[in-house]
């Protein structure tokens, strides 16, 4: 079973489609409709459905380390700076995590973009 991404509001559509065009289960914040939510209720949201957080947001990379630091569960986070990773290779990235690795490799664990 692979793990299922859930993307923050921020992250270029470019992305997203490129990931279901690889076979990568992806929901947007957007279709769930939760594009709304602040920082810390949307990491809750990607838990509570057992996906990984994929953000290019500094401020949810803040919220993981915070919930890191605190002993905090939370379902995981995958980040990738926007001027540093390049949108093709943040596709291919998230692709080999996604498509390799199982839901438990995940929680409560930050993995940064590029690899």
């Amino acid at each position: 079973m692979t793990a299922g991404l859930y993307m923050d509001q921020h992250v270029p559509r470019a992305i997203t489609n490129g990931l279901r065009l690889r076979g990568v289960d992806v929901l947007t914040a957007y279709e769930d409709g939760a594009s709304a939510l602040p920082d810390p209720a949307l990491l809750d949201r990607a838990a509570a459905l057992g996906r990984v957080l994929f953000t290019q947001d500094d401020d949810l990379l803040v919220e993981g380390v915070r919930r890191q630091r605190e002993g905090l569960a939370f379902g995981g986070i995958v980040y990738a700076h926007q001027r540093r990773v390049a949108t093709g290779q943040c596709i291919e990235e998230l692709a080999l995590l996604m498509l390799t690795g199982e839901p438990d490799d995940y929680p409560s664990r930050i993995i940064y973009l590029p690899l």
